[in-house]
């Protein structure tokens, strides 16, 4: 790698900024990641089909809409950048839908799915335009692929730092909001999400006003250039990007896995174990085993690069699962042991955006082709795609095995619950090291020469437009 690139220095105010906007996104959906099938089931009473519809039509269509956000942002061009002005318009949306979506309307029937169902697909677009150009701007921000890797891990550290103390409280604001603090209700969600949705906006407009964008090739060209990139010649781009495609598909079974535990895991401790009150610590700690995970991620890419520690980490995060599942009547330490440790090893999903930014240099060197933004909504779209699918087939797994909302379940019942929230998502994150242990060529010494080539090939383009 040149020198240039090597002694690249990241601005402090760059960094804080962009790690407390990527904390905000966190909070931005971590009450439709957690509680949004909760709230359907037991307090607005919808029915498996009408959640199962809802979550699948939503989310699909939230999945399809990532790409066409990043074909949007790829062709912004303002003197603020392409992504920062998205962080400015996205995020009141994002909070205005967002209580929409855990408001309890006073309908009934078909309109009532309808209503919800509406609600959500606005707060899924909203939060497509801040996650694409949050997850986008690391790229614009530094060269150096060491230094993406640890803007990424510090802010993975931020948002765990956000996710741990929502995780330690939310569920309580819940209950001390609702009419009775012995059970969650439509007050209670309510009014958690205004306060969220007032502490997320300034965040993410803090990343928007702090984080400035560095100059690529593509930005040196005069306007009219600029315009004749189509439409075809970037869908080719992402197309040909194998490596791309590769990271997409893991993205895609790494987030069968970890969303649909997420999902469901709160059922695990209601009903499995038996406690409302568990649910808080085995969310914070899970929380905090990501933000010490985070922490320890530069070390831990570094010493066996990034390929081998995904793998590695998955694996045994899926063994921990299973651990669980096949030790009877777990005590509340072992769960909470066994949670901070898979905390801890999920941590290794914030790579898929280093993975990512590796893709994009490599598009620009290998193809000529740079799309920052619609190779971070390719990941986007597999995450939605993901979400589409365990929520619908959440809802109808929980309905297969009998689950019956708010009342005692079956010994039967319960022995399916914990299989759909340990074996299930641990079958589907070994599915999802195969993609990288087999295809997946950009290794650390690749993407050095990729990286310095590109750097070089921009700085000659400013020099010669400066001449």
């Amino acid at each position: 790698m040149n020198a240039q690139t090597q002694k690249e220095k990241m601005p402090i105010a760059s960094t804080i900024s962009y790690s407390i906007a990527g904390a905000g996104t966190g909070i931005g959906f971590y009450m439709v990641n957690n509680y949004l099938m909760l709230f359907y089931t037991d307090v607005v009473g919808l029915t498996a089909t009408a959640i199962s519809l809802i979550m699948m039509i939503a989310r699909i269509w939230d999945a399809v809409n990532d790409p066409m956000m990043g074909l949007i942002v790829d062709r912004t061009h303002t003197r603020f950048g392409k992504f920062r002005p998205w962080l400015m318009v996205g995020p009141p949306f994002l909070a205005v839908f967002n209580i929409l979506t855990f408001t309890v309307w006073p309908l009934e029937g078909t309109l009532k799915a309808v209503v919800c169902f509406i609600c959500y697909i606005g707060a899924g677009m909203a939060y497509t335009v801040v996650q694409v150009a949050v997850n986008g701007l690391v790229n614009r921000i530094c060269e150096n692929p060491d230094n993406k890797m640890r803007l990424i891990a510090i802010s993975q550290v931020a948002n765990q730092i956000i996710g741990t103390i929502l995780g330690a409280c939310v569920m309580t604001m819940i209950l001390f909001f609702s009419q009775t603090q012995e059970a969650a209700d439509g007050r209670g969600y309510f009014i958690t999400t205004i306060i969220l949705g007032i502490v997320m906006v300034p965040m993410i407009w803090l990343g928007a006003w702090k984080c400035k964008e560095i100059s690529t090739e593509e930005d040196e060209l005069p306007k009219e250039q600029r315009e004749k990139q189509s439409l075809m010649r970037s869908l080719k781009g992402v197309l040909q990007n194998k490596q791309l495609l590769v990271i997409v598909v893991s993205t895609f079974f790494t987030c069968i896995g970890a969303i649909s535990r997420a999902m469901l895991l709160s059922y695990y401790c209601i009903y499995v174990v038996g406690s409302y009150t568990l649910i808080a610590p085995v969310m914070a700690v899970i929380s905090f085993g990501q933000l010490f995970g985070n922490i320890c991620l530069p070390f831990l890419t570094r010493k066996f690069g990034k390929k081998r520690w995904f793998v590695m980490a998955v694996l045994m995060s899926a063994a921990s699962m299973l651990v669980l599942f096949f030790i009877p009547n777990p005590s509340s330490a072992v769960i909470i042991g066994l949670s901070a440790f898979y905390g801890w090893l999920n941590a290794c999903s914030s790579m898929t955006n280093a993975f990512a930014c590796d893709c994009v240099e490599y598009s620009d060197y290998k193809y000529g082709i740079r799309e920052d933004a619609l190779a971070f909504s390719c990941l986007s779209f597999a995450v939605k795609l993901a979400s589409a699918i365990t929520g619908t087939a959440g809802i109808w797994m929980l309905t297969a095995v009998g689950y019956v909302a708010n009342a005692e379940q079956s010994a039967s019942t319960l022995t399916g619950i914990n299989v759909i929230v340990n074996v299930i998502p641990a079958i589907a994150l070994g599915i999802a090291t195969l993609p990288i242990i087999f295809f997946y060529k950009l290794d650390e010494k690749t993407m050095e020469e990729v990286t310095a080539a590109n750097v070089e090939k921009r700085s000659k383009g400013i020099a010669t437009e400066e001449m």
